[in-house]
C-alpha cells in the first residue's frame, strides 16, 4: 500500500458538492481508502482568470494502485462529474490531480509525480499541510516553509 495525496478542485456545476462526491468516489476505488481530507478552501483561477472561484481539497489516500492505475481512475471521475478539457486552466466540473505518491519521483508520458507546479500553490500546500504537517515534497521541501512562499495568494477556508 502507498500513501498518496490527491487535489481536488471545481468550480462548475455547485463546487462544494462536486468535491464532496469525489471524496466519496475516492474512497470507492478498488485497493482504495480515503485516510484524511482536508476542509475546503476557496481560490482565485490561477492562468484564465476570466471564470468563478474554485473549491479545493486534498485527500490522503491508502492505495495498492500503481501511479499510473491511479491517474487513470481519477481521470474516470473527472469523465463522471463532466470534466471537459477545452484549454489550459478553463472552468471545470472536478479537477483530480495526483500531487504525491508516497515518496516517488515519477516521469511518465501523462504523468509527473510530484505535480510540477504544487509547490507555487497556496490551494494545494495549505490543504496538504492540515493533513500533515510535517509532509515535505520531493525536491522540493518541507510543506508549510513553501507555503510561507506563496502567502500573496488569496485562500479562504469554507466553513460547513
Amino acid at each position: 500500500m502507498t500513501l498518496a495525496y490527491v487535489g481536488l478542485g471545481s468550480n462548475l456545476d455547485d463546487p462544494r458538492r462536486q468535491v464532496q462526491t469525489a471524496f466519496a468516489e475516492l474512497d470507492e476505488l478498488p485497493e482504495t481508502h480515503v485516510v484524511r481530507r482536508s476542509p475546503l478552501y476557496r481560490s482565485a483561477p490561477v492562468g484564465y482568470a476570466e471564470q468563478p472561484q474554485f473549491v479545493n481539497a486534498v485527500a490522503q489516500l491508502d492505495t495498492g494502485l500503481g501511479a499510473e492505475r491511479l491517474l487513470a481512475e481519477l481521470q474516470r471521475i473527472e469523465a463522471c462529474h463532466g470534466r471537459q478539457r477545452s484549454f489550459a486552466n478553463a472552468p471545470r466540473t472536478l479537477d483530480l490531480d495526483l500531487l504525491l505518491y508516497g515518496s516517488q519521483t515519477l516521469r511518465l508520458p501523462g504523468l509527473v509525480v510530484p505535480h510540477p507546479r504544487m509547490h507555487e500553490r497556496a490551494f494545494v500546500l495549505r490543504p496538504l499541510l492540515d493533513l500533515d504537517a510535517a509532509l515535505e515534497i520531493p525536491g522540493k521541501g518541507r510543506v508549510r516553509e513553501l507555503l510561507a512562499g506563496c502567502a500573496a495568494q488569496p485562500l479562504e477556508r469554507l466553513v460547513g
